[in-house]
């Protein structure tokens, strides 16, 4: 039948790559390397991550209503799919209002990247922006 045609080495399955032969010298190259590049090229790492320069920001210290209600909505509904509650709770149960209460409190752990015409960015904090509540003033608040 196609007994010309069987190969008696098993290569595995079709999609998988057979796995690569280690050459005999390559094993004592390994054991005689002492990695003595890998230490200064992750201290070269650590200090440009440190080094980063606290730049003046260029955007408002303010929270646009758009970003207000993303964040409102996200943290909702991670409030909502059971994620800690960083406030201490009154009563309530909805999940917006909840995200609500720490948002006026500065308790929501987000940040909200900027993006600048120039490609750039800025990273802002949620409890570095000024908050201005404009659904107080149309419910009549404070």
């Amino acid at each position: 039948m196609a007994d010309e045609e069987y190969n008696d080495v098993d290569m595995g399955y079709e999609d998988e790559p057979p796995e690569p032969e280690i050459e005999e010298g390559a094993e004592e190259e390994a054991e005689n390397n002492n990695n003595e590049d890998v230490p200064d090229a992750l201290e070269e790492q650590e200090k440009e991550v440190h080094e980063t320069v606290e730049r003046p920001r260029k955007t408002s210290k303010y929270m646009t209503k758009y970003e207000r209600a993303r964040i409102l909505g996200t943290r909702a509904l991670q409030i909502s799919m059971n994620a800690p509650v960083m406030v201490e709770l009154e009563g309530e149960t909805d999940p917006l209002e909840i995200a609500m209460k720490e948002l006026r409190e500065r308790k929501i752990p987000f940040t909200i990247r900027r993006y600048l015409p120039d490609g750039s960015y800025e990273d802002w904090g949620v409890d570095e922006l000024i908050v201005e509540d404009s659904w107080k003033r149309q419910v009549g608040g404070d």
